[in-house]
């Protein structure tokens, strides 16, 4: 079966692609490469023995995605990662988040409602629910006003693809991650931002390698146990994972809506400071960080319960918090020792 990945060449949707080749699938992925190096097609070959068809497509471009699927007609399902997905940028420039992560999804959608059947998995994310009230946060949790701009595009995918199902016959499911990190145990893959990191972990695997002066850790003043923010940091090799048994589920037809959500996550939550400790851990190294000012659009603390991905789907995250630090780590070293 043929399945499209787009933005398949970033930090999830390349380790989705292995994934879904592990599993006996052909793969076309779509990128844009501005978030993103070509690169990254041979690391995917040299884990799996297989090279996917890569398209350097804008799905901005909305003739662009026309001919795509005028070349491409038997695709069964998408994998829609395509997005930009920075909570900072986002706030600066909100603008490109909608024009980027909204024109995207409807010109895809407007093609899969062409077909008589469409399998769509959609990379959503915990900011949908703002700062939730109670921990941990589960699926029927309320979806609060957004933090950023980056959080609403989620929100208005989710609501776009909820109306879209009611009148086409697109199944869809919902995916709504927590902090991805790591890389593939290989090291041939892994998180590679262009420019000045805005996740954490990069940011400190670039401040241990001496890329960068120091790591900014964004206000010590929330009320959690050390004062920092708390997140649930999942390996993104078990991230990809769900993402194949998610798109198994709609092409078995063994989803019970035409719409279905699920959390994952590795139900911890876990501090910035945490964080940082782990890391030192496994590095074996002091890392160099200063507490400066919270940063806007951040929540408090945000940790999943996964108890649906666990039961429906039968998925759960295998890796600790520091197997997935030290694969960043490894892959780090690596990509700077060439």
């Amino acid at each position: 079966m043929k399945i499209l990945v787009t933005g398949g060449l970033g930090f999830i949707g390349s380790h989705t692609v292995v994934e879904l080749q592990n599993e006996g699938f052909e793969v076309i992925a779509i990128d844009n490469l501005s978030n993103s190096s070509i690169d990254v097609l041979d690391g995917i070959e040299r884990i799996t023995g297989k090279k996917p068809l890569f398209e350097n497509i804008d799905l901005r471009d909305k003739l662009a995605v026309q001919n795509f699927f005028s070349k491409y007609l038997d695709i069964s399902g998408v994998i829609h990662f395509a997005a930009s997905k920075a909570v900072g940028e986002s706030v600066e420039n909100p603008l490109l988040y909608y024009e980027n992560n909204i024109n995207s999804l409807v010109y895809l959608l407007q093609e899969l409602q062409k077909k008589p059947e469409a399998h769509f998995i959609f990379s959503s994310s915990c900011t949908v629910y703002g700062q939730a009230e109670k921990m941990p946060i589960t699926e029927n949790a309320p979806i609060q006003s957004a933090m950023s701009p980056y959080g609403n595009t989620k929100q208005i995918g989710e609501e776009i693809i909820t109306d879209v199902a009611k009148v086409t016959n697109i199944n869809s499911i919902l995916l709504r991650y927590f902090n991805p990190i790591g890389a593939h145990p290989s090291a041939e893959i892994g998180e590679l931002p262009l420019g000045v990191p805005q996740n954490l972990v990069p940011f400190i695997t670039q401040t241990a390698f001496g890329l960068r002066e120091k790591l900014s850790v964004f206000g010590n003043d929330y009320p959690t146990p050390d004062g920092t923010a708390i997140r649930d940091y999942i390996h993104v090799v078990d991230l990809a994972k769900a993402h194949v048994i998610a798109l198994q589920r709609l092409l078995n037809k063994q989803n019970l809506e035409k719409v279905e959500t699920f959390n994952l996550g590795t139900g911890t939550g876990s501090s910035v400071l945490e964080v940082i400790t782990a890391f030192e851990k496994v590095a074996n190294q002091k890392l160099n960080y200063q507490i400066v000012g919270r940063r806007e659009g951040d929540v408090i603390e945000a940790y999943a319960n996964t108890d649906k991905a666990n039961t429906v789907l039968g998925w759960k995250a295998q890796s600790t918090l520091e197997e997935a630090l030290a694969s960043a780590w490894k892959w780090e070293m690596k990509i700077r020792n060439k």
